[in-house]
């Protein structure tokens, strides 16, 4: 199915990295994002749900502390926080900080800070 497209929709994602393929392999395996090069060579990536693309940059500063936070829905923040610290990652901001909302906070590979947020049951 095509992803959704209207105004005001998010549909592209720069995340600065120093290293594509780990940055690539990271997303990948925390969060199942499709990954996948562009016609020019350059690694590309497909959310979750095949709703928002985007691509790796290079020579860009990462986020380190929140300024725009983007939080990646997950089905469970708990499992994620595990996934985030196996592959790399490293948790700033706990599960319970954003009570009774279930988020975290995460630093990537490449040093950006991002969310996880989890639908209430």
């Amino acid at each position: 199915m095509p992803p959704t497209r209207g105004n005001g929709k998010i549909c592209y994602i720069e995340i600065p990295t120093t290293d594509v393929a780990r940055s690539a392999e990271f997303y990948q395996r925390v969060f199942g994002w499709n990954i996948r090069q562009r016609g020019d060579g350059s690694t590309a990536f497909d959310d979750g749900v095949g709703e928002v693309s985007g691509t790796r940059v290079l020579g860009r500063l990462p986020s380190p502390v929140p300024g725009l936070l983007i939080y990646i829905m997950v089905d469970s923040v708990a499992t994620t926080v595990d996934l985030v610290v196996a592959n790399g990652g490293e948790i700033v901001q706990p599960i319970g900080a954003d009570a009774p909302e279930i988020t975290a906070r995460f630093r990537d590979p490449g040093g950006n800070v991002l969310g996880l947020y989890q639908e209430p049951a």
